[in-house]
C-alpha cells in the first residue's frame, strides 16, 4: 500500500491544522467530481495541495511560487527523488553523530554555503545545481529554529540553528510519496497571476498570500525578499474577481486584522461581494512561545458555504 504523501517541510503560515475546517469550506462541486482543475499560486508547504490531489477527483494540479528554492525543490521531488533521498541521508549521516558544538559549527557552515550559491542557480533551467539546493533547504528546514523559513532584505536565509535531539532530514518514505503524486503536476516558478494564463473550464483555485501583518511588528520576510503590500493584496482581488467571473471556483485565506484592530475592515471591504468568514488557527511559528495562541484568520469564497459546519 502506498504511503500517504505529506508536506515536507515545515512553512510559515502553513494550512495543515485547518485541513479539517477547510474540507467543510470546499465547493460543493468537487464533493460531484465536477472540479477537473486545481490551482494553488501561493504553494508554500502545500498542505491543502495534498489534501486535494489524494482525497479528491482531481485531475490536474498547477502550482505556483515566487520562492526559487521552493520551486526548485517541488521540481527536484518530481524530476530525480532519488539521488534527493542520497544527498539528504549524507546530510542525516554526517550531522546526527556530532555533539551540540559541532552542529551548530556545520549549520552556520551549510547556510553560509547556501546564501552564497542563491544567486548563481536558475530555477528555470534544471541543473545538477538543482539537487544540492534542495538538499540544503530540507536540511536547514528540519535543522533551524522553529522551522522557520525566514530571509532578510538581501534574500539570504537568517534563520538560527535549532536544539533538536533527533531530526529527521532524510525522511525516504514521505518523499518517495510526494514524487508519486507530482509527477503529474505542474510546477512553475511564477506569481499568481499566471493562474489566469494556465485556467481551464471546471476548476478550483486556492490563494494563501503571504499574510498581511496582524501587528507592526509581524512583517517579517518569511517567504521572500520582497513584501507582499496592501497594493499587491488590492491586485489579488481583482484577479479574484475576474476568476470569478470566468466560472472558478475561488477560496482565499489571510490573516485577520482584526486581530489587532478590530475597527481593521480591510478584507472586509475588499472582499465585499463576496462570502467572508472567520476560523480560528493557532498561530505555531512564533519566536515567542507565549505568542503562539489561537487567532482568526479570512476565509473569503466566491460560492456559498454552510456555515454553521464550519466551526464544528
Amino acid at each position: 500500500m502506498s504511503s500517504i504523501a505529506k508536506p515536507f517541510l515545515k512553512w510559515a503560515g502553513g494550512k495543515g491544522q485547518l485541513l479539517d475546517r477547510f474540507q467543510k469550506l470546499y465547493p460543493q462541486a468537487l464533493q460531484e467530481n465536477k472540479i477537473e482543475n486545481y490551482y494553488e499560486p501561493f504553494l508554500g508547504s502545500g498542505a491543502v495541495f495534498f489534501d486535494m490531489v489524494q482525497n479528491y477527483n482531481v485531475e490536474h494540479a498547477y502550482l505556483y511560487d515566487t520562492n526559487p528554492d521552493l520551486i526548485i525543490t517541488y521540481q527536484v521531488i518530481r524530476k530525480d527523488v532519488e539521488s534527493l533521498i542520497e544527498r539528504l541521508y549524507l546530510l542525516q549521516t554526517k550531522y546526527i553523530p556530532l555533539d551540540k558544538s559541532q552542529r551548530q559549527q556545520y549549520f552556520y557552515e551549510l547556510r553560509t554555503a547556501y546564501n552564497l550559491q542563491r544567486n548563481n542557480v536558475d530555477p528555470d533551467e534544471y541543473s545538477e545545481q538543482w539537487l544540492e539546493r534542495a538538499a540544503q533547504l530540507i536540511f536547514l528546514n528540519r535543522t533551524c529554529f522553529n522551522g522557520l523559513y525566514r530571509v532578510n532584505s538581501r534574500g539570504e536565509f537568517n534563520t538560527p540553528v535549532g536544539d533538536y535531539k533527533n531530526p529527521k532530514i532524510c525522511d525516504k518514505e514521505n518523499l518517495r510519496a510526494v514524487h508519486r503524486i507530482l509527477k503529474k503536476t505542474k510546477i512553475q516558478h511564477a506569481d499568481f497571476t499566471q493562474v489566469e494564463v494556465d485556467l481551464k473550464k471546471n476548476s478550483f483555485v486556492y490563494f494563501d498570500p503571504p499574510y498581511r501583518p496582524i501587528s507592526k511588528t509581524a512583517s517579517f520576510k518569511a517567504y521572500g525578499k520582497e513584501d507582499f503590500s496592501d497594493k499587491r493584496q488590492r491586485e489579488l482581488a481583482e484577479l479574484f474577481a475576474r476568476l470569478d467571473k470566468k466560472g472558478a471556483c475561488v477560496l482565499l485565506s489571510n490573516s485577520d486584522p482584526k486581530n489587532n484592530d478590530p475597527g481593521d475592515n480591510f478584507f472586509d471591504d475588499l472582499y465585499r461581494d463576496y462570502s467572508v468568514i472567520r476560523v480560528p488557527a493557532k498561530r505555531i511559528i512564533n519566536s515567542n512561545p507565549s505568542k503562539r495562541g489561537a487567532v482568526n484568520e479570512i476565509i473569503v469564497t466566491n460560492y456559498s458555504m454552510k456555515r454553521e459546519n464550519i466551526l464544528v
